[in-house]
């Protein structure tokens, strides 16, 4: 039994295998994931697991260099984008409309279904290098 880190297995094989500047999609319970898309579902029930555990969780494995957020979120649901600052004190978000979210997703390698509720829950994260 692994003893650190991400202990579900689809999560983990997603992040072994990316390389740099490939990226990885973590989205709330409502986003349309396309029917093609690496589905990881981890909705439990609205709310379970949230987003930002998810994305902190995440992050205990994955090197990020870029992080993209669409403007809604700053806009509509501002604590959960605080929130998404907060995880990334070194790495200033880009902010993209939700259109364009949606156009970086597409080249995901997965994307990771959490229950989050609050609108605009979404996120691309770009893997980064560790030397």
């Amino acid at each position: 039994m692994k003893k650190t880190g991400i202990m579900n297995k689809e999560i983990s094989a997603v992040i072994a295998g990316m390389g740099h500047n490939d990226m990885l999609m973590i989205c709330g319970s409502a986003y349309p994931i396309p029917d093609n898309g690496h589905r990881i579902d981890l909705a439990l029930e609205p709310g379970l697991p949230g987003f930002l555990d998810v994305i902190r969780v995440v992050l205990k494995e994955l090197e990020v260099e870029g992080v993209y957020v669409a403007a809604q979120t700053k806009r509509e649901s501002p604590r959960q984008f605080e929130g998404i600052c907060a995880l990334f004190p070194a790495l200033k978000p880009n902010i993209v409309e939700q259109s364009e979210l949606k156009e970086l997703g597409y080249k995901a390698k997965a994307y990771i279904r959490t229950g989050e509720c609050t609108p605009f829950s979404n996120i691309v994260l770009a893997g980064g290098v560790i030397f």
